[in-house]
């Protein structure tokens, strides 16, 4: 599991004062940034040295609980799932009490660089996911 803490501001929020709903996949996003670099794949890494890209090709969230500017926000990466070619991350956003605010699900498929057709998962890859499932 991979844990990202961080805070709620002003620019993550609406007209309102609360957090936009759509900002919670840029939160998760944050994670998943943090959690690749964790298990060896940078993005500069993919994006300089390696021959396949991951895309995300479904996301979904639940908004759960009102969150506003100065709230700590603890997201908890989990590898929900690893197939051949695609992995699923799980992202649960909780306030500083621990109670759920949000939840996101991204699914990735590896892709070729060059042709952009599904690939199998390099098995350095996999194994990081495995490490942290």
């Amino acid at each position: 599991m991979y844990t990202l803490q961080i805070s709620v501001k002003l620019h993550d929020t609406d007209a309102a004062g609360l957090l936009f709903f759509a900002n919670q996949f840029k939160m998760a996003h944050d994670a998943y940034e943090g959690f690749m670099e964790q298990i060896g794949f940078s993005f500069a890494r993919i994006f300089q040295d390696e021959d396949f890209l991951l895309p995300i090709v479904h996301a979904e969230a639940d908004y759960k609980a009102r969150l506003q500017v100065g709230d700590r926000l603890i997201i908890q990466l989990t590898v929900e799932k690893i197939g051949d070619s695609s992995f699923v991350l799980l992202y649960d956003l909780s306030d500083a009490d621990g109670k759920s605010a949000g939840m996101v699900r991204t699914v990735h498929v590896c892709t070729d660089e060059g042709t952009g057709k599904k690939r199998s998962l390099p098995d350095e890859l996999r194994r990081g996911l495995l490490s942290e499932s």
